[in-house]
């Protein structure tokens, strides 16, 4: 979505009042431990698109929370927030940090024909060729 100084002013402001209201008013314990990443609002304030981090072995049940909990936090939000419209909650789980574990795991496995040197055009230089 593209955002100018209107929708990211909005979109901290929706941040903001639902993580208050995911770390004070909501106590389901599912969702301890859980991050929220970022918020999209639409441009009519209609939508609101959450997303939401955590372990990935809880993925299953942080959603089942989330979407438990999705009338209360609406209510809230709405409270909260003043606009004349109360957006529609979309709950994602963000799994960007786990993407990134996995290719940091993937880049310190480095295979050992890696750690051979190579001439120019990628063949392993042969040292005991230049030592007779």
């Amino acid at each position: 979505m593209k955002q100018n100084h209107n929708s990211r002013r909005i979109n901290a402001q929706a941040r903001e009042k639902l993580a208050q209201i995911l770390l004070f008013e909501i106590s389901d314990p599912a969702l301890t431990l859980v991050t929220l990443t970022g918020v999209e609002v639409s441009v009519d304030k209609s939508v609101l698109r959450a997303y939401i981090s955590c372990e990935s072995e809880r993925y299953e049940e942080v959603s089942a929370a989330l979407a438990r909990a999705r009338g209360r936090v609406r209510s809230l939000l709405g409270r909260g927030l003043g606009w004349r419209v109360t957006p529609e909650i979309i709950w994602q789980i963000d799994t960007t940090v786990d993407e990134a574990e996995r290719i940091e795991r993937a880049l310190q496995d480095i295979p050992p024909t890696m750690e051979i040197e190579k001439d120019d055009e990628g063949y392993p230089v042969d040292h005991s060729a230049e030592e007779a």
